[in-house]
């Protein structure tokens, strides 16, 4: 039995199965969950900006020692919150590039990423050897 493709706007065909691609959405539907409650756990949505959180300065106590305590606390769980985000868009850019049937095709020469990277980083927008030309340059 032939292998279905899935017609891309604009582009070639995507060699990804349509099983690949909607397995890939329940992995990245399930990990947007998970990404978003460990935000909601040391912060706020923020109103203004839904794809932004705020952290909670936490309170750990009223003494000298304490504050520097909170301090160096709030400091990571901020690089926490900036890194999640970061990845969260990148989650949720893959949900919007299978929303408009445009999963799995490099962002940059708009070649298949194929099975073995999307499996291992389903957010991806770019095949590993693109990844490497941009990240060099």
């Amino acid at each position: 039995m032939p292998m279905e493709k899935i017609k891309v706007k604009n582009m070639t065909e995507n060699p990804l199965r349509p099983e690949l691609i909607k397995e890939m959405e329940e992995l990245l539907l399930a990990e947007k969950a998970r990404v978003e409650r460990m935000l909601s756990a040391v912060g706020a949505k923020d109103p203004r900006n839904p794809g932004n959180f705020n952290t909670k300065f936490p309170d750990v106590g009223g003494s000298e020692d304490d504050s520097a305590q909170e301090a160096d606390l709030y400091s990571n769980l901020i690089s926490q919150e900036f890194a999640s985000e970061e990845y969260l868009d990148d989650v949720n850019a893959a949900l919007e590039r299978i929303a408009n049937d445009e999963y799995g095709i490099c962002k940059y020469c708009k070649k298949g990423i194929g099975e073995d990277r999307l499996r291992a980083r389903p957010e991806a927008s770019t095949h590993v050897e693109c990844k490497k030309q941009f990240t060099l340059n």
